[in-house]
């Protein structure tokens, strides 16, 4: 497959056993093919307000939702090429636009330590997104193992399952090492589906034979919720002025 830049699609989450999991990749096996990245890790730094407006926003469950990240594929050097994405949801449908650029050159862009690479109109979209939310900053990092597939017969239909979610607060940096909180509990695994029409009967089929049901999850979702927890408990809150200038 392509590298896309550009996505419009509806994605379905739900949570898997590993026997489920294993079961399901029997039945995929001839309607679906691994992608170009196949099995690998993927690291993430999610930016937000020193208040996280941004993902207190998307837990209301708004019509209109937006979040801004930064992604490698495994751990990235300073030269490493890294994905910008800026993914929008409005009314069920993810709209995603993302462009590459050099780890270092993308991460002082988006801590405003850089000029904007370029002119296209997803570097203007992203721009949009750090001038108006201007204070913007690294939040959380999130790692996880993903294995991907997508349609031998649609390519916009794809599969992901994800194992070993790991999100962190410190060492915001897409080179700093895999490490940090579980998110999932022991054995579960967090399947996406993502499709830009309706779900092939053979998935429709299987989802109901094992009475497995479509569920709300955000992986920062999830990662801001213990952060409060910690707070609620005297856990250590941190200083995020601190976290940004360390960056």
């Amino acid at each position: 497959m392509k590298d896309q830049m550009i996505f419009q699609r509806y994605e379905m989450k739900y949570l898997l056993t590993k026997e489920q999991r294993d079961d399901l990749q029997q039945r995929m096996r001839p309607f679906m093919r691994a992608d170009e990245y196949g099995k690998s890790v993927i690291c993430n730094i999610y930016f937000d307000t020193p208040t996280h407006l941004l993902i207190r926003r998307s837990l209301e469950k708004p019509v209109y939702k937006e979040k801004l990240r930064l992604r490698s594929y495994g751990l990235a050097g300073a030269d490493t090429p890294v994905f910008v994405e800026l993914k929008k949801k409005y009314k069920s449908v993810v709209y995603k636009r993302r462009m590459t650029l050099p780890n270092r050159q993308a991460m002082e862009w988006l801590c405003g330590k850089g000029e904007a690479p370029g002119k296209t109109q997803i570097q203007k979209e992203i721009q949009y997104a750090l001038d108006f939310y201007k204070d913007i900053f690294p939040a959380v990092f999130l790692s996880y193992e993903r294995e991907a597939w997508y349609s031998v017969e649609d390519e916009n239909f794809r599969v992901t399952m994800d194992e070993n979610i790991l999100w962190r607060r410190d060492h915001l940096s897409l080179g700093e090492g895999i490490f940090g909180t579980p998110i999932l509990e022991p054995g579960q695994v967090l399947m996406e589906v993502k499709t830009a029409s309706a779900i092939p009967v053979w998935m429709s089929r299987w989802l109901s034979e094992n009475k497995v049901y479509k569920t709300s999850f955000s992986k920062y979702g999830n990662a801001y919720e213990e952060m409060e927890n910690q707070k609620r408990k005297g856990g250590e809150a941190g200083d995020w002025k601190s976290i940004q200038r360390a960056v």
